[in-house]
């Protein structure tokens, strides 16, 4: 996003800044594309836990086994009529290049991300699954696949709904040890703040794609009891003990296809891999490589509400499937 050119970024903004305009592309896919072929009982995938968690890393070692269909970066910002434009390169290719996270991930033109949020942000809610379910057929036909991939953080609002339209699917719920991972999230935040604050484009951006975890546009999760500022760590520790321990309550142990996946072991752990291959019925393998990553924190915070967290993930670690 950061190294559009001007006509990219106003074609970015007519594409997925109009609903109209979404809309119309959509229609015209699904009148040309669309097959009568029932994808509900495939064993499909999706990601969805706090951003900083692993959910990228999970969602690159997926789809490196090439077993699966996901939005790329080749299909933005047509992310809703991905078969029309399949052919169109309106971008000079460009090769592997740290994202704008400066987290040592690295993607291209054929990377999977986060752009099956738009069609969320395109409809209204009553039409939304049966439109999900139809975008998810010409992903499937776009790249000739039977299992789709999302990593969507968003979709932790609506794993219930997934499950009811998917229900031979998976949901895979990556958590992290709280303290970094609440460090992680606000050092993002700063950084985005900044970067959205020098380039306007880079807020639309999030914007379009209903990214709203981090920087000017930030949104929280669930509605702060004790602490509001995001300025401060304790805001990110507390968001992060109301999301796990809500999807805890929720799923751990009471759905046998929502599996909670610790961080600290899927980096350290080498038969995480084999453990999630033998999962999801993977026939394929992958030399991806999970980077663990932790920090020297030295931020004052809430003993108390830490003591909270690490009990929330100690009992997501003893039930979690890596």
């Amino acid at each position: 996003m950061n190294n559009y050119n001007f006509l990219q970024k106003k074609l970015h903004k007519l594409v997925l800044g109009f609903n109209f305009v979404k809309n119309s592309l959509f229609e015209i896919e699904k009148k040309i594309f669309l097959s009568n072929k029932n994808i509900k009982k495939n064993n499909h995938v999706f990601i969805s836990g706090l951003p900083r968690s692993g959910t990228t890393s999970l969602l690159n070692f997926l789809y490196s086994t090439d077993e699966f269909a996901s939005l790329t970066y080749k299909d933005m910002p047509f992310v809703l009529s991905p078969n029309i434009f399949s052919k169109l390169s309106l971008k000079k290719k460009i090769p592997k290049t740290e994202r704008i996270h400066q987290d040592g991930i690295s993607y291209d033109q054929d990377s999977p991300d986060t752009f099956d949020e738009v069609l969320f942000l395109t409809f209204k809610e009553s039409e939304c699954f049966e439109n999900y379910n139809y975008l998810i057929s010409l992903i499937l036909n776009r790249y000739k696949k039977e299992k789709y991939l999302s990593k969507n953080n968003n979709n932790y609002k609506r794993i219930d709904e997934i499950l009811s339209c998917y229900p031979q699917s998976v949901v895979l719920i990556p958590f992290r040890e709280p303290l970094q991972h609440a460090n992680s999230l606000i050092q993002k935040h700063f950084m985005f703040i900044e970067k959205q604050s020098e380039d306007p484009f880079i807020l639309d951006y999030m914007n379009f794609l209903g990214h709203y975890e981090f920087g000017l546009n930030h949104r929280y999760w669930l509605k702060p009891i004790s602490y509001n500022d995001t300025k401060d760590i304790n805001y990110w520790l507390e968001q992060w003990n109301l999301f796990y321990t809500n999807l805890g309550k929720k799923y751990l142990k009471k759905k046998n296809n929502v599996f909670f996946i610790n961080y600290e072991n899927l980096c350290k752990n080498e038969s995480s891999k084999k453990i999630l291959k033998q999962k999801l019925s993977l026939v394929n393998s992958s030399n991806f490589h999970f980077k663990y990553s932790s920090k020297d924190i030295k931020i004052n915070f809430d003993e108390n509400l830490l003591e909270q967290c690490k009990n929330t993930y100690d009992k997501l670690t003893s039930n979690s499937l890596i």
